[in-house]
C-alpha cells in the first residue's frame, strides 16, 4: 500500500501513465508524476482527464463526500470521454441534489483525428468546486484617491464559463495551465531558486481587444479550481494601476508599496492562493530610460523600482501567481520582462478561430430561438473547424449533409473577417442583427448574408495599421 502524500503535495500533469501513480497525487490537483512506490497502483496506460464537478449554491455536501460519489457513477458507466458535459444522473438522489453540472475538460490534448478517448483509456481526475456569488469587493482608497484593487473570491460565478469561451490557436491555454503547475510545484518542492529560477509572472501582449484581461481572469479562475484539494481558497486580486499615481512627487512608490504589503498580508495565509492581475501593466513598469530622457515623469522611476523590489519580496511565498497585460511590450521597462517566465503574445484570430468564435455565437442565437432552424431538428450542431474542413474535402459526403451550405457561409464570414479582434468579432452577429430588415423573423441562411455583409463593413472600417 503506497504512502498518502501530504496536502502540500502538488503534482505535474503527465499525459499518460506508465508506470504507477498515486491515487491521491493524481486526484489531488489533475495532475501526476510517477509514484516512487513499487506497489502500483495503476499499471495500464491511462490518459489523465479532468472532470469538474460544479456544486448547487444551495449544497452543503461535503467535497470529498461528493469527488468519491462522482469517482463511482464514472466507474459504473462505460463512457467515452469527450469535451463537454455529462448528465447528473436522476438515479443517484446525493448527486442529483447536490450537483449542478458535470463536464469533462480538455481531451483535445490527448487525441488527435476526432478520435475519443474510451472509458478504459482515462483515469478521470475529479475537481469539486462551487462557484461564489459575492461578486467584487472594492477596496477604498484614502485622500479622494481611487480604489487601489478588486477582490474576488474564487471560483467566481461571475466568470463561469469565461475559460471554454475564448478561443485562441491551440496550444495557447494549456501552455498557461501547465506553466501554473510547474510554478507551483517547483516552490511546494523547495528547489533553490538561486539554482533553477521561477518568478511565477506571467505577461500577455498584444493588440487591443484579443482577450488577454479575459484569459488572465478566466485562467485564475481555471486554476482555483484545478488546485482546490491544496489551496481551499483563492483570490484574485485586480490591480486598478491608475490609483497608484500620486499627485504628490514621490508618493507614488510608497503607494505601490502600501498595496503589496496588503496582497502580503493576503497571502500569509497558506491555504490561500492569490493571482494578481495589473492589466496594462506598461502604465507602472514604463521603461526607466524613457523617464532619464525626459520624455516620462521622474516618478516613474520610482513607481518602477517600487514594483521591481516589491515583485522580487513574492517570489519568497509560494501561493501567489502574478498575471500581466500589455497592448505596448516595448513601453515596459527591461527589468519586468526579464522577469516574466512566460511571455505570450496574444494576436488576432486566425483564420480556424474566427470561425470557432463565430460558430459559437451562432449556436448560441438558435438555442434562443433568435435565428430559426432549417432542419426539423430542435437543435441544429455545427461542425467545428476541422470537421468542416474534412466534409469539404470529401465530396461523396457533401451530398448528405444538409448543413454544409450553412457552414460554408459561416466559414465565408470568418475569412471576411481578417483583421478583426476577438471582441469584435463576439459584437459581430448583434450588429448583423441589427442590420436586419425584419429582425424578429429570421432564418439562418438570411442572417449570415447579413453577417458577411456586415463583416466586410466593419473591415473596411478599421484603421489602418
Amino acid at each position: 500500500m503506497t504512502t498518502s502524500p501530504s496536502p502540500m503535495d502538488i503534482t505535474i500533469q503527465n499525459p499518460i501513465e506508465t508506470t504507477a501513480i498515486s491515487h491521491d497525487l493524481a486526484d489531488g490537483n489533475g495532475v501526476a508524476l510517477p509514484s516512487s512506490s513499487p506497489s502500483p497502483i495503476l499499471t495500464h496506460r491511462k490518459f489523465l482527464v479532468s472532470v469538474e464537478v460544479c456544486l448547487k449554491p444551495s449544497s452543503t455536501a461535503r467535497v470529498e463526500d461528493v469527488r468519491l460519489a462522482i469517482e463511482r457513477m464514472l466507474e459504473k458507466r462505460s463512457l467515452s470521454y469527450v469535451d463537454g458535459p455529462i448528465p447528473v444522473p436522476f438515479d443517484d438522489q446525493f448527486l442529483f441534489e447536490n450537483v449542478q453540472r458535470i463536464c469533462v475538460c480538455d481531451t483535445d490534448e490527448w487525441v488527435t483525428n476526432h478520435d475519443i478517448l474510451l472509458f478504459w483509456q482515462v483515469k478521470p481526475v475529479v475537481h469539486v468546486f462551487q462557484l461564489s456569488e459575492e461578486g467584487p469587493c472594492e477596496e477604498l482608497g484614502g485622500d479622494g484617491q481611487l480604489s487601489s484593487f478588486n477582490d474576488w473570491i474564487l471560483p467566481a460565478k461571475e466568470f463561469d464559463g469565461m475559460w471554454e469561451s475564448l478561443i485562441y490557436e491551440f496550444g495557447l491555454k494549456q501552455r498557461l495551465l501547465r506553466y501554473a503547475a510547474s510554478a507551483l510545484f517547483f516552490t511546494e518542492k523547495g528547489v533553490d531558486p538561486f539554482l533553477v529560477s521561477w518568478n511565477r509572472l506571467i505577461l500577455l501582449h498584444g493588440p487591443p481587444g484579443t482577450g488577454k484581461t479575459s484569459l488572465c481572469k478566466a485562467l485564475a479562475q481555471k486554476l482555483s479550481i484545478r488546485f482546490n484539494s491544496r489551496y481551499p481558497q483563492c483570490q484574485l486580486i485586480e490591480v486598478n494601476a491608475h490609483s497608484l499615481f500620486s499627485k504628490w512627487f514621490s508618493e507614488s512608490g510608497k503607494l505601490v508599496a502600501k498595496l503589496f504589503q496588503k496582497i502580503q498580508e493576503m497571502i500569509e495565509e497558506e491555504n490561500n492562493l492569490v493571482f494578481v492581475l495589473i492589466d496594462e501593466v506598461e502604465s507602472l513598469a514604463a521603461a526607466r530610460k524613457a523617464a532619464l530622457s525626459g520624455s516620462e515623469p521622474s516618478d516613474s522611476i520610482r513607481v518602477v523600482n517600487a514594483l521591481l523590489t516589491q515583485m522580487d519580496k513574492l517570489k519568497t511565498s509560494p501561493n501567489v501567481i502574478i498575471l500581466t497585460t500589455s497592448n505596448i511590450t516595448a513601453a515596459i521597462d527591461i527589468a519586468f520582462v526579464d522577469r516574466a517566465d512566460i511571455k505570450a503574445y496574444v494576436g488576432p484570430p486566425t483564420l480556424q478561430a474566427r470561425y470557432e468564435i463565430l460558430r459559437s455565437c451562432l449556436q448560441e442565437l438558435l438555442r434562443t430561438g433568435i435565428i430559426s432552424n432549417f432542419q426539423d431538428s430542435d437543435y441544429l450542431m455545427l461542425p467545428n473547424y476541422s470537421t468542416l474542413r474534412e466534409k469539404l474535402n470529401a465530396p461523396d459526403i457533401q451530398e448528405a449533409q444538409p448543413v454544409l451550405p450553412f457552414c460554408k457561409q459561416l466559414l465565408e464570414a470568418a475569412e471576411a473577417c481578417e483583421g478583426m479582434s476577438g471582441r469584435s468579432l463576439r459584437k459581430l452577429p448583434f450588429l448583423a442583427h441589427a442590420a436586419l430588415s425584419n429582425p424578429n423573423s429570421c432564418d439562418a441562411s438570411e442572417f449570415l448574408c447579413a453577417m458577411i455583409d456586415t463583416a466586410r463593413r466593419e473591415h473596411s472600417e478599421l484603421p489602418e495599421s
